[in-house]
């Protein structure tokens, strides 16, 4: 179940909340000021922020922008004032809802359920766009390919094995199946090319850092393996 973040300087609102939640469920962390509530919210691993706006040390927008700096974690700001200007800062700074207190804690957990949903399905989204293979990772959105901070530098025909291989691990793949599958038509009979590229992606990546990724199958063709 999720982690809840609550950030609230009233300790009985606070404390209420957290029975509800727990009741629910969750896992539940607090914090009644501001500071502590943004150390929370980047380093406690939570899944949603309960953030109130009027907080001593830090106030909740400026608790929101600074998370919004890091992090995309779902944030429902909540306030004991109805001001149109308040709710407009915190939604200008990154937060995903508001609510006015007191509220009905039945309407707190269904836009917790709402907000927890929306973030889940965006991540799955960004996550079918990205391949990764330790610190190699491949974003099929830009086309790029990343090893740690280093972008690597390769070509069309490269990048694209390099996904084929990626999109099929664990699966021992002939030359002609990668032939086929990421070659024209031209290449047809000529499984040569594949070795060749191999060898290319061999040297930008396994031999540049002194990895291992590509592995030859004798007799059958190539493979990249999970990580033992």
């Amino acid at each position: 179940m999720a982690k809840i973040l609550i950030v609230e300087d009233e300790v009985k609102i606070a404390r209420f909340v957290e029975l509800e939640l727990k009741y629910e469920g969750y896992e539940v962390e607090i914090a009644n000021d501001g500071r502590t509530g943004l150390d929370k919210a980047l380093h406690a691993g939570v899944d949603l922020v309960l953030l109130d706006i009027m907080l001593p040390g830090l106030s909740g927008i400026e608790v929101c922008r600074r998370i919004r700096m890091e992090s995309q974690v779902p944030i429902i700001m909540l306030t004991a004032k109805d001001d149109i200007t308040d709710k407009v800062a915190g939604l200008d700074m990154g937060a995903d809802d508001y609510m006015t207190k007191p509220f009905a804690i039945e309407e707190l957990l269904a836009r917790i359920r709402v907000a927890l949903g929306r973030h889940s399905k965006a991540v799955n989204e960004v996550k079918k766009d990205i391949l990764e293979y330790g610190k190699l990772v491949l974003n099929l959105s830009s086309h790029s390919a990343h090893y740690g901070e280093d972008e690597l530098t390769l070509t069309k025909k490269e990048y694209e094995l390099l996904e084929y291989l990626l999109k099929n691990k664990n699966i021992a793949l002939t030359r002609e199946q990668l032939l086929n599958n990421v070659w024209d038509y031209e290449y047809f009979g000529d499984t040569n090319v594949v070795d060749v590229y191999i060898r290319y992606l061999r040297q930008k990546i396994d031999d540049k850092y002194g990895i291992h990724i590509i592995n030859t199958v004798r007799g059958v063709g190539y493979i990249i393996k999970d990580e033992k």
